[in-house]
Protein backbone atom coordinates (compact mmCIF):
# COMPACT_ATOMS: atom_id res chain seq x y z
CA UNK A 1 0.00 0.00 0.00
CA UNK A 2 0.91 3.24 -1.05
CA UNK A 3 0.48 6.79 1.01
CA UNK A 4 1.86 10.04 0.17
CA UNK A 5 5.05 8.51 -2.32
CA UNK A 6 5.77 5.82 0.39
CA UNK A 7 4.97 2.00 0.51
CA UNK A 8 3.55 0.90 3.57
CA UNK A 9 3.88 -2.31 5.09
CA UNK A 10 2.19 -3.86 8.42
CA UNK A 11 4.31 -4.34 11.25
CA UNK A 12 2.87 -6.09 14.77
CA UNK A 13 4.78 -6.05 17.91
CA UNK A 14 4.31 -8.50 20.89
CA UNK A 15 5.78 -9.07 24.35
CA UNK A 16 6.67 -13.22 24.37
CA UNK A 17 8.39 -15.28 26.57
CA UNK A 18 11.44 -17.46 25.74
CA UNK A 19 8.88 -20.25 26.36
CA UNK A 20 6.94 -19.33 23.48
CA UNK A 21 9.73 -17.82 21.59
CA UNK A 22 11.78 -21.34 21.34
CA UNK A 23 8.26 -22.85 20.21
CA UNK A 24 7.86 -20.76 17.46
CA UNK A 25 11.40 -20.92 16.37
CA UNK A 26 10.76 -24.76 15.88
CA UNK A 27 7.88 -24.52 13.89
CA UNK A 28 9.07 -21.22 12.50
CA UNK A 29 12.17 -23.39 10.93
CA UNK A 30 10.29 -25.70 8.63
CA UNK A 31 8.37 -22.28 6.98
CA UNK A 32 10.15 -19.75 6.60
CA UNK A 33 13.96 -19.08 6.17
CA UNK A 34 16.72 -17.97 8.00
CA UNK A 35 17.78 -14.49 7.70
CA UNK A 36 21.17 -14.98 5.69
CA UNK A 37 22.77 -12.20 7.77
CA UNK A 38 22.17 -13.90 10.98
CA UNK A 39 22.58 -17.37 10.95
CA UNK A 40 21.23 -19.92 13.35
CA UNK A 41 22.44 -17.29 16.17
CA UNK A 42 21.16 -14.21 14.40
CA UNK A 43 23.18 -10.61 15.02
CA UNK A 44 24.04 -7.34 17.02
CA UNK A 45 22.26 -4.15 16.88
CA UNK A 46 23.05 -1.27 17.87
CA UNK A 47 21.31 2.27 17.32
CA UNK A 48 21.64 5.70 17.89
CA UNK A 49 18.13 7.19 18.15
CA UNK A 50 17.67 10.95 17.19
CA UNK A 51 14.89 13.56 18.42
CA UNK A 52 14.10 16.86 18.53
CA UNK A 53 13.83 19.68 20.97
CA UNK A 54 10.55 18.96 21.95
CA UNK A 55 11.29 15.41 21.89
CA UNK A 56 8.28 14.70 19.46
CA UNK A 57 9.32 10.86 18.86
CA UNK A 58 9.25 10.03 22.74
CA UNK A 59 6.15 11.97 23.46
CA UNK A 60 3.92 11.15 20.80
CA UNK A 61 4.24 7.87 20.64
CA UNK A 62 3.29 7.66 24.76
CA UNK A 63 0.36 9.30 23.39
CA UNK A 64 -0.07 7.45 20.52
CA UNK A 65 -0.59 9.89 17.66
CA UNK A 66 -1.62 8.58 14.38
CA UNK A 67 1.54 9.88 12.50
CA UNK A 68 5.13 10.10 13.61
CA UNK A 69 8.28 9.92 12.47
CA UNK A 70 12.09 9.22 13.92
CA UNK A 71 15.58 8.64 12.96
CA UNK A 72 17.91 6.35 13.80
CA UNK A 73 21.51 5.44 12.89
CA UNK A 74 22.19 1.56 13.11
CA UNK A 75 25.35 -0.89 12.96
CA UNK A 76 25.06 -4.59 12.81
CA UNK A 77 27.55 -6.53 14.85
CA UNK A 78 29.68 -3.24 15.32
CA UNK A 79 30.11 -2.82 11.84
CA UNK A 80 32.56 0.01 10.86
CA UNK A 81 34.92 -0.78 7.42
CA UNK A 82 33.52 -4.12 5.85
CA UNK A 83 29.63 -3.65 7.39
CA UNK A 84 27.06 -1.26 6.41
CA UNK A 85 26.41 2.14 8.72
CA UNK A 86 22.57 3.53 7.91
CA UNK A 87 20.55 6.55 8.37
CA UNK A 88 17.60 5.30 8.89
CA UNK A 89 14.07 7.35 8.65
CA UNK A 90 10.88 5.51 10.27
CA UNK A 91 7.95 6.84 9.38
CA UNK A 92 4.89 5.14 11.60
CA UNK A 93 1.03 5.17 9.98
CA UNK A 94 -1.45 3.81 12.62
CA UNK A 95 -0.41 0.27 12.27
CA UNK A 96 1.88 0.63 9.31
CA UNK A 97 5.47 1.38 8.39
CA UNK A 98 7.44 2.83 5.92
CA UNK A 99 11.13 3.14 6.02
CA UNK A 100 14.09 4.87 3.48
CA UNK A 101 17.85 5.08 4.72
CA UNK A 102 21.18 6.13 3.24
CA UNK A 103 24.46 4.30 3.80
CA UNK A 104 26.87 6.69 5.74
CA UNK A 105 30.66 6.39 6.62
CA UNK A 106 32.17 6.04 10.07
CA UNK A 107 34.11 9.81 9.40
CA UNK A 108 30.67 10.83 8.43
CA UNK A 109 28.83 9.49 11.74
CA UNK A 110 31.12 11.50 13.83
CA UNK A 111 30.70 13.90 11.54
CA UNK A 112 27.19 14.00 12.26
CA UNK A 113 27.72 13.86 16.25
CA UNK A 114 29.51 17.14 15.92
CA UNK A 115 26.70 18.59 13.74
CA UNK A 116 28.70 19.11 10.33
CA UNK A 117 25.92 16.84 8.42
CA UNK A 118 25.71 19.41 5.11
CA UNK A 119 27.24 16.35 3.19
CA UNK A 120 24.08 14.89 4.03
CA UNK A 121 22.36 16.58 0.97
CA UNK A 122 24.87 15.77 -1.75
CA UNK A 123 23.63 11.51 -0.89
CA UNK A 124 20.25 12.33 -3.00
CA UNK A 125 18.95 10.16 -0.63
CA UNK A 126 14.93 10.75 1.28
CA UNK A 127 16.02 9.88 4.57
CA UNK A 128 19.39 11.93 4.52
CA UNK A 129 18.14 15.11 3.28
CA UNK A 130 14.86 14.56 5.86
CA UNK A 131 17.12 14.04 8.52
CA UNK A 132 19.38 17.68 7.15
CA UNK A 133 16.17 19.32 7.71
CA UNK A 134 14.73 17.85 10.73
CA UNK A 135 18.43 19.05 12.65
CA UNK A 136 18.61 22.57 11.43
CA UNK A 137 14.94 23.42 11.98
CA UNK A 138 13.99 21.28 14.69
CA UNK A 139 17.10 21.00 16.05
CA UNK A 140 17.15 17.32 15.86
CA UNK A 141 19.65 15.45 18.41
CA UNK A 142 21.15 11.96 19.63
CA UNK A 143 19.39 11.12 22.32
CA UNK A 144 19.95 7.33 23.24
CA UNK A 145 21.54 3.78 22.57
CA UNK A 146 19.51 1.13 21.70
CA UNK A 147 21.11 -2.73 21.71
CA UNK A 148 19.31 -6.11 20.90
CA UNK A 149 20.29 -9.17 19.37
CA UNK A 150 17.59 -10.29 16.62
CA UNK A 151 16.79 -13.60 15.39
CA UNK A 152 15.11 -13.61 12.06
CA UNK A 153 13.22 -14.88 9.53
CA UNK A 154 11.78 -14.18 5.93
CA UNK A 155 8.98 -15.72 3.62
CA UNK A 156 8.93 -14.05 -0.27
CA UNK A 157 5.25 -14.48 -0.15
CA UNK A 158 3.64 -11.53 1.36
CA UNK A 159 7.21 -10.15 1.93
CA UNK A 160 7.07 -11.45 5.49
CA UNK A 161 9.78 -11.04 7.75
CA UNK A 162 8.92 -11.94 11.51
CA UNK A 163 11.77 -10.97 13.74
CA UNK A 164 12.82 -12.01 17.73
CA UNK A 165 14.86 -9.53 19.71
CA UNK A 166 16.53 -10.30 23.00
CA UNK A 167 18.41 -8.85 25.58
CA UNK A 168 17.02 -5.10 25.17
CA UNK A 169 19.65 -2.70 26.79
CA UNK A 170 20.30 1.39 27.03
CA UNK A 171 23.50 3.26 26.16
CA UNK A 172 24.07 5.39 29.72
CA UNK A 173 27.12 7.12 28.96
CA UNK A 174 27.94 7.78 24.95
CA UNK A 175 26.21 8.62 21.58
CA UNK A 176 29.09 6.77 20.25
CA UNK A 177 27.88 3.61 18.98
CA UNK A 178 31.63 2.09 18.31
CA UNK A 179 32.09 1.98 21.72
CA UNK A 180 32.26 -1.57 22.75
CA UNK A 181 32.83 -0.82 26.37
CA UNK A 182 29.17 1.38 26.30
CA UNK A 183 27.56 1.44 29.89
CA UNK A 184 24.53 -0.08 29.50
CA UNK A 185 21.16 -1.09 31.08
CA UNK A 186 18.26 -3.75 31.18
CA UNK A 187 15.73 -2.25 29.26
CA UNK A 188 12.85 -4.77 29.87
CA UNK A 189 12.11 -7.61 32.26
CA UNK A 190 13.34 -10.96 32.44
CA UNK A 191 12.26 -13.35 30.48
CA UNK A 192 10.72 -11.49 28.01
CA UNK A 193 11.40 -10.26 24.66
CA UNK A 194 10.22 -8.89 21.37
CA UNK A 195 8.54 -10.20 18.43
CA UNK A 196 7.50 -8.00 15.43
CA UNK A 197 5.73 -9.10 12.46
CA UNK A 198 5.70 -6.78 9.08
CA UNK A 199 4.38 -7.97 5.68
CA UNK A 200 3.40 -6.12 2.45
CA UNK A 201 -0.53 -6.59 2.16
CA UNK A 202 -1.40 -9.91 3.37
CA UNK A 203 0.30 -12.12 5.95
CA UNK A 204 0.17 -15.75 4.55
CA UNK A 205 -1.82 -18.40 6.52
CA UNK A 206 0.60 -21.16 7.56
CA UNK A 207 2.46 -18.39 9.03
CA UNK A 208 -0.69 -16.83 10.81
CA UNK A 209 -1.26 -20.45 12.30
CA UNK A 210 1.52 -20.62 13.49
CA UNK A 211 2.17 -17.01 15.29
CA UNK A 212 -1.45 -16.50 16.61
CA UNK A 213 -1.50 -19.18 19.27
CA UNK A 214 1.61 -18.08 20.59
CA UNK A 215 1.20 -14.23 20.51
CA UNK A 216 1.91 -12.89 23.70
CA UNK A 217 0.59 -9.55 24.74
CA UNK A 218 0.36 -6.68 22.07
CA UNK A 219 2.99 -4.49 22.29
CA UNK A 220 2.18 -0.41 22.39
CA UNK A 221 5.91 0.57 23.60
CA UNK A 222 8.42 0.84 21.57
CA UNK A 223 12.39 0.12 22.82
CA UNK A 224 13.24 3.64 21.75
CA UNK A 225 10.78 4.36 24.58
CA UNK A 226 11.71 2.14 26.76
CA UNK A 227 15.45 2.21 26.24
CA UNK A 228 14.78 6.17 27.01
CA UNK A 229 12.79 5.68 30.49
CA UNK A 230 15.51 2.93 31.44
CA UNK A 231 18.16 5.59 30.83
CA UNK A 232 16.84 8.14 32.45
CA UNK A 233 15.97 5.92 35.52
CA UNK A 234 19.33 5.00 35.32
CA UNK A 235 20.72 8.42 35.58
CA UNK A 236 18.25 9.85 38.44
CA UNK A 237 19.50 7.53 40.43
CA UNK A 238 23.40 8.30 39.90
CA UNK A 239 21.94 11.60 41.08
CA UNK A 240 20.61 10.66 44.09
CA UNK A 241 23.72 8.35 45.06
Amino acid sequence: MDYNGRRLRHEQKYYISYGEYYNLVSRLNGVMQRDVNGGENGYFIRSLYFDDMHDSAYYEKEAGVYSRTKYRIRIYNYSDADGDIKLEQKCKIDRYISKSSAIITKDEFYRILDGDNAFLLDKNKRAARDFYIASKTALLHPTVIVDYYRDAFTMEEGNVRLTFDKELRAGVNTFDVFDRDALTVRAYPPGRLVMEVKYDDYLPKKVQKIIQPDCGDYMAVSKYVLCRKAKDLMQRKEILL
